[in-house]
């Protein structure tokens, strides 16, 4: 696979219960691309939100979900996801205030 820029590794927010009440400790919840790597996924939100400093990345994997709809079985796409903890003196990402 062609090398990710940094534009590509951060997919989209995710905007849950669960992640809108741990943004108190700085921790912000990411899609990012499957193969991106932790270091990648700390460059790209270094890069994107500018005065930020990343402190931690933690990555999951998680396997789609078996659906089914009458006879046609299939399945929900698989994706990766990052929580990415900033360290005490770096700037909020903006996205996420006022939510």
């Amino acid at each position: 696979m062609a090398d990710l820029k940094y534009y590509d590794v951060i997919l989209k927010p995710v905007i849950t219960e669960n992640s809108m009440s741990v943004l108190d400790e700085k921790k912000y919840t990411f899609i990012v691309h499957p193969t991106a790597t932790k270091a990648q996924v700390k460059d790209a939100v270094e890069k994107m939100f500018a005065g930020t400093k990343v402190a931690a990345v933690n990555t999951m994997n998680y396997d789609g979900k078996p659906k089914r709809r009458g006879v046609h079985v299939g399945s929900t796409p698989k994706y990766k996801k990052a929580v990415v903890k900033l360290t005490a003196d770096s700037k909020d990402i903006e996205i996420f205030q006022g939510m």
